[in-house]
């Protein structure tokens, strides 16, 4: 069976054509006989049979049979059936392939597909009436029998292109098939009058359509034309072609980019969608879609950057030059999702922008506090009023770039309600193995986020579901101790706000024991927030002091120019500046009582210390626990008072006639966690015992019904505020000794750390 590459011709099943003998190849001239067998490959580029490769052929072909081969070579070929084509290969100037029958669907009766084609006949014998060779045209066109005949006959002359004349075989619909051989008759016909400016023809409907088509090519050609000279003057539309075409998207993106320019072709400026039309083109168009260029990355230099940017965090740091060092040997994005948790003002966020300076890339910052519709993260619909692109989208249009630096920021307090989970649409977005086709809902086409580098963050990873965290690597922020907050503060905080206020350097000097003192009197805080607003505050009294030329709290009348001497801010001074002390830090105990006992907290703004209080009071052995405390909390309390009974069973007969009263100071503030189980069985211990504890001593770890001390989290900011309360002395749970890697040497230097596995051993150093 011959097969022969073909070009630019309409070729349609049941119709009988001519061709010359040297149509087809000199391989195949000597198999040329009634009788032979042919196929048809349609070629998708006129580049010489020697060039062909099997990538260059459609997949529908079409069948034939050769009835005759005349005296003067002209074969008569009579066309048979549609064919899919399969396992295409070229072989010098042979080709070869698999076929099977590729069957029409059959959506119009036979008197259908008549009346069909008479009435478009009769079109073409009314409109070649008014022509010199109307009289030839009219006998041409009554030898045509059929629709397809009629198609391909007067394929010569009709507007088509390779695409469109292939686009009419390849159509399964007899009846989609026939409405596109009347389309291209019917443009031919209108391009036709348009030309010859006959005017006087009467149109229906159906005809004022296909003259709006043909005169839109023709508008569409004379705007390119223009659009080519006056380049400052181009059309909305060409704009939009050059955009896609230079855009370099992926073959999808650019299909759902070109159907949505055709639409606002058709619509023109007038329509109420065009404004819709325009803005979804031009954000796909803004998008980079291109993959980036690999960059060496200078760990040298991102190490600079870092702890120039950031005091500290030492832990931290550590661990973002290892995932450097693997993007940089395996030249691409590469390894965990990171999630900064720690309290507020650790330097979470700030560190994302370090990270986006050190690898010279593109920084984003995305808030997702508060999220509760999963259209924020996937965007919304087109078919909606209002739709929009999901912020993970919009930040990547901001960015201008395929491959930036992105912060999530606050990935721990998205929300959950009718409008869907946007923590589950990020899970599509932070896996590695689904972010390479990211589907963003407002754009209907997938988009490549594998280059992106997410950072995310989080004051507690309490609320992140588990799935989300399970594709997260947490990096813990641990809070800041009263030296780094002071290195901070000299190196960033002090020169920043300076700057911001516009007071020069010589213009302000805050003494070490000033600095010092708003640390230990006016901050609480891990971070450095709270740190950050006092600083700015000195500096914008300092400011009207400048200006005024007026100490603080004074009423001068004194012009500008007596701001000359510079303003010095001391240990003395500083109340004039900041005011008395706001923060009432809780203190280690100055005096011993019996079931009162220091324990230690976690808060999502850092360590704190706690007071267990217990006392006993005639009744009938009820128990009354206050201090707005959780339930977990509640539990700790049942589990430490059984422990109790039970070391200490004797004198716990007093419970019989005894109300128990628990207490947790500062009541408005909720607290909860299993962390104060020791604290609790050693205040109760020390009550019935009627033994007090040292003041000097905290406890943090939580017990077992067994009498374990079971490890907790958040030592290093536990131990910190043990360390600024005064407190000398902290027994912690034996499981937890290795987490004291994670504690500054300044804090375990000024506290005696007593690793416990039992609550024996508590309550022997704390009690005897």
């Amino acid at each position: 069976m011959i097969i022969r590459p073909i070009y630019n011709i309409l070729l349609l099943p049941d119709v009988t054509y001519y061709f010359k003998a040297d149509f087809f190849s000199e391989s195949a001239g000597g198999q040329l006989e009634a009788g032979t067998d042919i196929i048809f490959a349609f070629v998708k580029e006129d580049i010489g049979d020697s060039s062909l490769q099997p990538g260059d052929f459609y997949p529908i072909g079409l069948s034939a049979r050769i009835e005759n081969i005349g005296e003067d070579d002209a074969v008569q070929v009579r066309t048979l059936h549609r064919v899919v084509l399969t396992d295409i290969t070229v072989d010098q100037d042979e080709v070869r392939a698999s076929v099977s029958l590729r069957p029409d669907i059959e959506d119009m009766t036979e008197e259908q597909q008549k009346e069909e084609f008479s009435r478009l006949r009769g079109s073409l014998l009314k409109f070649v009436q008014g022509y010199q060779w109307g009289l030839w045209a009219r006998g041409f066109i009554l030898q045509r029998k059929t629709m397809s005949d009629l198609a391909s006959s007067l394929s010569d002359y009709l507007n088509l292109t390779a695409e469109e004349k292939y686009a009419i075989l390849a159509c399964d619909s007899v009846q989609n098939r026939y409405r596109l051989i009347e389309k291209a008759v019917q443009e031919f016909m209108e391009v036709a009058k348009v030309a010859a400016e006959a005017q006087d023809a009467q149109k229906n409907n159906q005809e004022q359509l296909y003259r709006e088509a043909a005169l839109k090519k023709q508008i569409d050609y004379l705007q390119k034309e223009l659009d080519d000279m006056h380049p400052e003057n181009i059309s909305d539309v060409r704009k939009f072609e050059k955009k896609i075409e230079a855009s370099g998207m992926n073959e999808e993106a650019r299909k759902e980019a070109e159907k949505v320019l055709n639409r606002m072709r058709q619509e023109g400026k007038e329509s109420h969608e065009y404004g819709l039309l325009y803005d979804y083109l031009d954000f796909v168009t803004s998008l980079s879609w291109k993959s980036p260029k690999y960059k060496a990355i200078d760990l040298t230099r991102a190490e600079e950057v870092l702890d120039e940017d950031h005091y500290g965090l030492k832990k931290v740091k550590k661990r973002i030059i290892q995932q450097l060092a693997v993007m940089a040997l395996n030249k691409k994005q590469y390894g965990s999702i990171l999630l900064f948790a720690g309290a507020p003002g650790t330097g979470k966020t700030s560190i994302g922008q370090s990270i986006a300076r050190a690898l010279g890339r593109e920084y984003v910052r995305i808030s997702l506090g508060g999220i509760r519709d999963e259209a924020e993260i996937r965007g919304h619909r087109r078919t909606y009023i209002g739709a929009m692109p999901g912020r993970i989208m919009e930040g990547m249009k901001r960015s201008g770039v395929s491959n930036p630096v992105m912060v999530l920021d606050e990935v721990d307090k998205l929300a959950k309600d009718y409008g869907g989970d946007p923590a589950s649409a990020l899970l599509e977005v932070l896996d590695p193995e689904q972010n390479n086709t990211f589907t963003d809902h407002y754009m209907n086409v997938p988009y490549d986020l594998s280059n992106v580098l997410f950072v995310c963050t989080a004051n507690t990873t309490d609320t992140i579901p588990e799935a989300l965290l399970n594709r997260m690597e947490v990096i813990s922020f641990p809070g800041y101790t009263a030296v780094e907050k002071y290195q901070i503060a000299r190196k960033h905080l002090i020169p920043k706000a300076m700057e911001t206020m516009g007071i020069q350097k010589n213009q302000l000097k805050i003494s070490d024991s000033a600095l010092r003192r708003i640390i230990e009197e006016y901050t609480m805080e891990s971070g450095v927030r709270d740190l950050k607003k006092n600083i700015e505050t000195l500096c914008r009294t300092a400011a009207v002091q400048l200006v005024k030329g007026s100490a603080p709290g004074t009423d001068s009348d004194a012009p500008a120019s007596s701001a000359a001497s510079p303003v010095s801010i001391t240990k003395n001074n500083l109340t004039g500046y900041l005011g008395r002390p706001a923060l009432h830090r809780e203190r280690r105990l100055t005096t011993s009582t019996p079931g009162v006992v220091t324990g230690l907290a976690w808060t999502r703004a850092g360590g704190e210390i706690l007071f267990i209080e217990s006392r006993l009071t005639k009744g009938k052995g009820r128990l009354t626990i206050t201090g707005q405390l959780g339930d977990v909390m509640k539990e700790s309390v049942q589990i430490a008072l059984t422990l109790v009974k039970s070391l200490y069973s004797k004198e716990c007969k007093v419970f019989e006639d005894h109300d128990l009263h628990i207490h947790v100071p500062a009541g408005a503030v909720p607290k909860d966690g299993p962390s104060a189980g020791i604290t609790l069985v050693t205040a109760l211990a020390s009550l019935i015992t009627g033994r007090p504890t040292d003041p000097d001593s905290a406890m943090t770890g939580e017990v077992s019904l067994r009498g374990g001390v079971m490890p907790i989290g958040g030592l290093p900011e536990k131990l910190m505020a043990a360390q600024r309360a005064g407190i000398k002395r902290v027994f912690i749970p034996y499981d937890n000794v290795e987490d004291l890697e994670d504690v500054a040497e300044e804090v375990k230097e000024k506290l005696t750390i007593v690793p416990v596995k039992k609550v024996n051993d508590v309550l022997k150093a704390v009690l005897e």
